[in-house]
């Protein structure tokens, strides 16, 4: 069932957290036990195939020595990039399960990390405290966006960075949902919301600068079967590549933020 509810209701964020603790592990690619090297590395290959977009817009290498932390880092396979890169890393989440994970991540592959579990809502940071901030598959599944966005504002540096993700109301992917039902993932979980480009710029409007991005279009599916599958790989995806980019932009099924916290005037751009 697909839930849209408002508030920090307790019974809501214990049922959000159970829900990860069951599924942050549940990657249908994935041929290994969880929490071992191998599973690690055949779910970040097959995020980063189908995420295309992440090594080719995401400022990996960007903050050599800087404090970053990541909201919602479930294993952690993004912030491990941002640690290759010299960043000094946080990683929080809601379930347990997901910091266990996060941290037998960095331990196979040598990295230095601190994990913690915690409320994206409610972060245990001094004000100030990061020089970027990473809320990547986090916001849609929260009982209070709003409540969490302010939160990353707070922490944030003055003049800091943060990239927060949505999922876009008018995406391509929502459109074959509706019509063809095909699957998106973790539509079950106990909240999930989805945005439009306008509705996601007003909860950024805390900061001083806001560029969102629409991204994630169609890439082959290697998990889902059957005739709807095989549509999807043979026919839709080469008719959708056919259409115009100034048709199919916005359509993307993410919605990146990248904002910055700043004490200057306040301006804002949408590609």
């Amino acid at each position: 069932m697909v839930a849209d509810r408002a508030g920090d209701d307790a019974a809501v964020k214990t049922a959000v957290r159970d829900y990860w603790n069951r599924h942050v592990h549940d990657w249908k690619v994935a041929k290994h036990p969880a929490g071992t090297l191998e599973f690690f590395r055949e779910i970040e290959d097959y995020r980063f195939e189908k995420l295309e977009y992440l090594d080719r817009i995401m400022p990996f290498d960007g903050y050599n020595g800087k404090q970053v932390l990541e909201v919602g880092c479930g294993v952690a396979n993004d912030l491990t990039r941002f640690a290759k890169g010299g960043a000094q890393v946080v990683g929080i989440d809601l379930a347990e399960h997901s910091i266990e994970l996060a941290r037998k991540n960095f331990d196979f592959r040598g990295l230095n990390g601190t994990f913690v579990v915690m409320d994206g809502e409610d972060l245990q940071f001094p004000d100030d405290s990061f020089d970027f901030v990473y809320c990547h598959t986090v916001l849609h599944f929260t009982p209070n966006p709003a409540r969490m966005i302010r939160e990353i504002h707070r922490v944030l540096r003055p003049d800091g960075q943060a990239i927060i993700m949505t999922v876009n109301e008018k995406s391509w992917m929502n459109y074959l949902h509706r019509i063809f039902k095909v699957q998106i993932d973790h539509l079950d979980s106990p909240v999930f919301r989805k945005y439009t480009l306008a509705g996601f710029r007003s909860m950024l409007d805390s900061f001083s600068e806001v560029t969102i991005v629409p991204e994630r279009f169609p890439v082959a599916t290697k998990v889902h079967e059957g005739l709807k599958a095989k549509l999807y790989n043979k026919i839709f995806i080469g008719a959708f590549r056919l259409l115009p980019d100034t048709w199919m932009r916005s359509s993307g099924h993410h919605l990146l933020g990248f904002v910055r916290k700043s004490d200057q005037h306040r301006h804002r751009v949408d590609s």
